[in-house]
């Protein structure tokens, strides 16, 4: 163990791994990897690395323009952005089933895509999802995922909503990728879409980034 950091941090950041789904942590006080793909769920993602998604979120906000259609895709962060668009005149169509809170006594229109709703992450996907998407463009789409790298791009554990970020991707002028760095490398089981197909939005520039990818850094 390193002498410079101590047994409280160790064991803030181990808590910290169980909400995200890392980890299982176990009664002896050990730890053991959590195998497989997985999605984390709105509850836990709503607690982890929340400045870092509020500076995501305010960058974000400042590219989208009066006029815009923009696609405002399910996740964290990409809610957290529709609190600061909400003096805009805008067309937000969005699968994100939390949405409606957030736009409630706002002018902004907002068009929810029907489909099936996966209860972990709140997200609507699916066959209906697929086939209204397919016929609507957008000037900016702003997409979540699970992990990205070099191999499996930007990827999901769920291959209904990499098929539903392809289409979007395809049939927007622009596409942001929202993403904190603590993704960076992780791989799931569905690629949606490559890391060059989209600019990356995160919170803080890394060897990765500079390397492979078109980015902004959240500041």
């Amino acid at each position: 163990m390193r002498k410079d950091v101590s047994e409280s941090r160790i064991r803030r950041d181990l808590k910290a791994l169980e909400k995200e789904g890392r980890v299982i942590l176990l009664r002896s006080g050990a730890a053991k990897l959590k195998k497989g793909s997985y999605d984390t769920s709105l509850n836990a993602c709503s607690q982890l690395h929340t400045e870092e998604k509020d500076h995501i979120a305010r960058v974000v906000a400042e590219l989208v323009e009066n006029g815009d259609v923009a696609y405002i895709d399910a996740g964290r962060t990409t809610l957290l952005m529709v609190k600061c668009l909400k003096d805009k005149q805008i067309t937000i169509v969005t699968t994100n089933a939390m949405l409606f809170s957030e736009i409630a006594g706002t002018q902004l229109s907002c068009v929810m895509v029907g489909g099936d709703i996966l209860i972990s992450t709140v997200s609507i996907v699916g066959p209906l999802t697929d086939a209204t998407l397919q016929d609507m463009y957008f000037d900016k789409a702003f997409i979540g995922a699970t992990g990205y790298e070099t191999k499996s791009g930007v990827n999901t554990p769920d291959f209904r909503e990499a098929k539903k970020k392809q289409i979007v991707k395809d049939n927007s002028r622009e596409t942001y990728f929202l993403v904190g760095s603590s993704k960076e490398g992780r791989r799931t089981m569905c690629k949606a879409f490559e890391i060059t197909e989209c600019t990356i939005i995160s919170e803080k520039e890394t060897e990765f980034l500079r390397n492979n990818a078109t980015y902004i850094i959240a500041k």
